[in-house]
């Protein structure tokens, strides 16, 4: 049987009417029946005078080509249109004029957000836009994605231990992902993903999705990991662990720390011990201190020696110094050797942040006892400090873009994927730059931060809905046979709106965006 080719004429374009009152929304599978004033499960699609309407305004980016700013702008509006919504007053006053004047076309690039789907699935993408830039015919091809193979990769730099690797994490006493693997300065977490979407309780499958939206609306969230801690997360903030905000990332592991400062260090004391949960440096036993010509110290260290200067396991994992759980750094020091150390050595505790710090001497016993630091002990320390970048949160989508995305784009979809690896085409989420996985798929990943407010969404199957953009020159897009009937101009799709909505009312605002993303029509291939 032969798929029908829709038009903007179609029911299945506007809504099917269901009753005089009704509409039935085919935006996503759960089909709701909207009545007149009212809004779907979603809270995106609505009944306006029986015709059914997107409720976010689709966001548009302008080039400012004086000073290379990206700023966002709104549908050019149209006389008559009940759904316009003004700008507020203080967005108006501090927006630029904008009289929808697009000579220069490559100045405006509509992104996904607040675009509409293809669901279902046979339909064309809501905008497939022609340009131009610097002479070279482009076609962006753009939608929101419905996703249910997706998740949140969460990097948090942090020493502070948050919970053991592959331990469950926790929203609302839900299990929602999962510790992974620790990187340099970092804990990383996995969180969302299709089996606690759509694998698990219904309530699993909703609170999962709850917490995606929000992180990658850049809101806060809190969570809690088994055997481990309580953690508040949001991008582009510093984590809150244990109700205590962090602020510093680590400048290095303690071996490393350990040779950053080894000539700062020198001559100033006698053995300095930086405190890791994973390597703890000893400066005198270090390659840099015998490069320095040191003196042994006769410390005799707790943990696992590893290579010369540098133990593995002196503490279990904690929030307290350098990422152990201990708060005396003594207890990792198991005894000095006699024949080595002496009376009056000078030692320096230290933890990877700079955060923990204490100066000690040995007393006629060869104990360390406690003192005052030096001042020029404390100004290395606090350049320890100083070279730690701050402690942030940060939110990255990963997804996997399926049938209705690439039936969206071409009628042969894997021809987009190919066109993809094969860098003729550019993939941008709300216009922000997405990296695409190697390996077979469309596999992409986008930092959240780049990306316009609330630029994600959901639908109760439960799935998240997100902007992707597929910028392509035009002679390639008709190459892998893309829905050339639907290319429309830049210029026209203003003036008329997603072609399977067409007549609906648009709306419109003034949102603020940093511009330090590249401007999609912009990079290679496109113009190359």
């Amino acid at each position: 049987m032969d798929t029908p080719t829709p038009t903007p004429a179609t029911a299945a374009g506007r809504g099917e009417r269901i009753s005089a009152a009704k509409i039935a929304c085919n935006a996503c599978p759960v089909l709701c029946q909207i009545s007149e004033g009212r809004s779907g499960a979603c809270d995106r699609y609505a009944n306006q005078a029986g015709t059914l309407v997107r409720v976010d305004p689709v966001i548009l980016l302008r080039r400012n080509l004086a000073s290379n700013e990206t700023l966002l702008v709104p549908f050019a509006p149209r006389s008559g249109d009940e759904g316009e919504q003004a700008a507020s007053a203080d967005a108006a006053a501090t927006a630029p004029d904008w009289n929808g004047d697009l000579l220069l076309a490559d100045e405006v690039f509509i992104t996904g957000v607040g675009s509409s789907t293809t669901y279902p699935d046979y339909k064309p993408a809501p905008f497939i836009v022609s340009s131009q830039a610097n002479g070279v015919d482009l076609v962006t091809v753009v939608t929101e994605g419905i996703f249910s193979y997706c998740s949140l990769k969460v990097k948090i730099d942090t020493d502070r231990f948050l919970g053991p690797e592959q331990a469950n994490i926790r929203c609302k006493g839900e299990v929602v992902g999962h510790v992974t693997t620790a990187e340099y300065g970092s804990q990383m977490l996995s969180l969302g993903g299709v089996h606690h979407l759509t694998g698990g309780s219904k309530k699993e499958g909703r609170i999962t999705v709850e917490m995606m939206e929000a992180l990658g609306n850049k809101r806060s969230v809190e969570l809690t990991i088994d055997g481990g801690a309580q953690i508040v997360i949001q991008a582009g903030r510093p984590p809150v662990v244990n109700g205590v905000e962090e602020s510093r990332m680590r400048v290095g592991c303690g071996s490393a720390t350990i040779g950053i400062f080894a000539m700062q260090l020198y001559d100033k004391c006698d053995e300095v011990v930086v405190v890791d949960d994973h390597i703890t440096g000893v400066l005198t036993e270090h390659q840099a201190g015998r490069c320095l010509d040191m003196a042994p110290s006769g410390i005799q260290m707790s943990g696992r020696k590893s290579t010369p200067g540098r133990y593995f396991q002196v503490a279990n994992p904690g929030t307290g110094w350098g990422g152990t759980d201990i708060s005396d750094p003594l207890s990792i020091i198991e005894g000095w050797n006699p024949a080595v150390a002496w009376p009056g050595l000078r030692l320096l505790m230290t933890s990877t942040t700079g955060e923990h710090a204490s100066w000690y001497v040995l007393d006629e016993a060869l104990r360390p006892v406690e003192q005052p630091m030096p001042e020029e002990i404390r100004r290395i320390v606090a350049r320890i400090g100083e070279n730690c970048e701050p402690s942030l949160t940060t939110v990255l989508f990963l997804a996997g873009a399926g049938g209705s995305l690439r039936a969206g784009v071409t009628d042969n979809p894997v021809l987009l994927t190919r066109a993809i690896k094969n860098a003729l085409v550019n993939v941008t989420c709300g216009g922000a730059p997405a990296y695409v996985w190697p390996g077979g798929g469309i596999t992409v990943m986008v930092d959240v931060m780049r990306m316009p407010d609330n630029s994600f969404g959901t639908v109760p199957t439960p799935a998240i809905v997100a902007p992707i953009e597929f910028s392509m020159k035009l002679s390639d897009y008709r190459a892998m046979g893309g829905h050339m009937d639907y290319v429309r101009s830049l210029q026209d799709t203003l003036r008329r709106g997603a072609w399977h909505n067409e007549g609906a009312p648009l709306t419109r605002t003034w949102e603020p965006m940093a511009g330090a993303n590249p401007w999609p029509l912009a990079r290679p291939p496109l113009l190359g």
